[in-house]
């Protein structure tokens, strides 16, 4: 009796051309492709392949990214390298605009917007807010509560940006000054939502909910707010608040409202909501705002709005 011919499932996946195992890695995720590198030195040959981390890189800011990495010497040896680098450090895009990066496991697009592209109620007026170049921020020029009543912070970008079917999460990236005063007791309303789609609320905390903190930073008051005109004369007096009034021993989490969590930059995030992509054309608009108190408050300084898949670390 004749022995059967080995069927093409026999035939090792190691075997296949090198450039054959490339093409089908490339259809993987990035994660996925630094998996298979561990299989064998072929497998490991073939993940380095620059046809794979090309098509992990966004060509449509292609451009951009040329310009923005120009200043490095020697330039990237591979496709590998120059994705690995987006992932690490967020390059400007958009004349500064928006700052651009990649996450690593899943290649899928990430986005902060600028202080500058934010929409920001008083934003020009030095008495509310007033901009400035910290070293070592993402951007040019950085938003600096001052002190406000009425605070509100809008940011747009348009969804054909991000990546298809993707859940996405939006931060406020921000740090508390020494000045900072007025959020500690009082919770903002923030949206994530398309424009001109009802887009459900939320409230969050912008207080620094670690407890020696706040013991070491005792609350200023500027007044009872706004629209108490009989106490109009004191809006600019900074004033004490007794000890016993100005230490809230109970975390903001006890309340149920998000609060501000550390980033690996140093920064503080607060969520602002989520958004899933289905691939549909639009403008996705964020918020963030505190205009029904009418107390004073400030000391904060914006680093911007970011945008990335949800579940990833800053």
């Amino acid at each position: 009796m004749a022995k059967p011919r080995p069927t093409a499932a026999a035939v090792g996946f190691s075997a296949l051309p090198e450039g054959c195992i490339a093409h089908i890695l490339s259809f993987t995720s990035p994660q996925d492709v630094c998996r298979f590198a561990s299989v064998s030195s072929t497998f490991r040959s073939a993940a380095d392949a620059d046809d794979i981390w090309e098509r992990f890189l966004p060509l449509e800011y292609g451009a951009e990214i040329s310009d923005a990495l120009s200043h490095i010497f020697p330039p990237f040896a591979s496709k590998k390298e120059l994705y690995l680098h987006l992932c690490r450090f967020p390059v400007l895009i958009h004349c500064g605009a928006k700052s651009f990066s990649l996450d690593k496991k899943t290649g899928k697009k990430c986005y902060m917007i600028s202080p500058r592209e934010l929409f920001i109620v008083w934003g020009d007026a030095p008495r509310y807010w007033r901009w400035t170049s910290p070293p070592g921020a993402r951007f040019g020029e950085l938003a600096e509560l001052v002190s406000v009543c009425w605070l509100e912070i809008r940011g747009k970008i348009e969804t054909q940006m991000l990546s298809p079917c993707t859940l996405y999460a939006a931060y406020l990236v921000f740090k508390p000054t020494t000045s900072n005063y007025g959020f500690q007791h009082h919770p903002v309303e923030v949206t994530v939502g398309l424009v001109g789609t009802e887009t459900p609320k939320q409230s969050v905390y912008l207080d620094v909910v670690d407890r020696e903190w706040r013991q070491r930073h005792p609350t200023l008051l500027r007044g009872s707010g706004l629209f108490n005109l009989g106490r109009r004369r004191i809006i600019d007096t900074q004033v004490a608040v007794p000890r016993e009034i100005t230490r809230n021993d109970a975390p903001a989490e006890d309340c149920g409202h998000g609060v501000p969590k550390q980033r690996e930059d140093g920064w503080l995030e607060v969520q602002l909501g989520e958004f899933f992509h289905n691939g549909v054309d639009g403008e996705l608009e964020m918020s963030v705002s505190e205009v029904k108190g009418g107390y004073w408050k400030g000391g904060l300084l914006i680093q911007g709005v970011e945008i990335r898949p949800k579940a990833l670390i800053a």
